[in-house]
C-alpha cells in the first residue's frame, strides 16, 4: 500500500510536462513569429492604447529632427 501513489504519480507527471512543454513551445513560436512575448489578457482597449502609443512614438520620433 505504500507505493501506491507512486501508480498515480508517473502518468500525472508525464500529464504535467507535457502540458508545460506545450506552454513553451507556444510561448517560443509565439516570440519568434512578433518578436515579443504574448501580452496575457489583451483585450481590444490594450490593442488600440499599443497602436496609439506606436503612432505617438513615432510623430515624437519624427518631429525631434531638427527644423532648418
Amino acid at each position: 500500500m505504500a507505493w501506491l501513489w507512486l501508480e498515480a504519480a508517473l502518468p500525472l507527471g508525464i500529464i504535467a510536462g507535457m502540458l508545460c512543454a506545450a506552454g513553451n513551445i507556444q510561448y517560443f513560436i509565439h516570440k519568434g513569429v512578433h518578436g515579443r512575448p504574448k501580452h496575457i489578457g489583451n483585450d481590444m482597449w490594450d490593442v488600440a492604447m499599443e497602436r496609439r502609443d506606436k503612432k505617438l512614438m513615432e510623430i515624437a520620433s519624427g518631429s525631434s529632427a531638427p527644423s532648418n
